[in-house]
């Protein structure tokens, strides 16, 4: 199965995590955590529709319903706590039980 047949609606709250210099990816950094943010609010949306229109069903994982898929160009960066950045070219949609969702961009499928 490809695609999301379903209606879901976007989590704002989990947005600002995923937004480069956001206050909300900035509170990861300073714990010591790595920060998965876009290239862009407008590349979060193309991956989000992407996902939704193509994406693969990759399993419930954690609790979360999961849909992804890889992209050619890259959508994002994991930005670690010392600074470094890696590219990132896999896009994620995680979904909870009341069907809203958030979108993600990672290295790899979860696992």
């Amino acid at each position: 199965m490809t695609g999301i047949e379903r209606q879901i609606i976007l989590d704002v709250r989990q947005v600002a995590k995923h937004i480069a210099d956001a206050p909300q990816m900035q509170r990861l950094i300073k714990r010591g955590l790595a920060a998965h943010v876009f290239d862009s609010d407008t590349t979060m949306k193309q991956v989000a529709q992407g996902i939704i229109e193509n994406g693969e069903f990759t399993g419930i994982i954690r609790g979360y319903e999961r849909y992804g898929m890889f992209f050619n160009e890259r959508i994002g960066y994991r930005i670690s706590p010392d600074g470094s950045r890696i590219p990132l070219y896999y896009g994620e949609i995680k979904i909870n039980a009341n069907n809203k969702y958030h979108v993600i961009p990672r290295t790899r499928p979860s696992e």
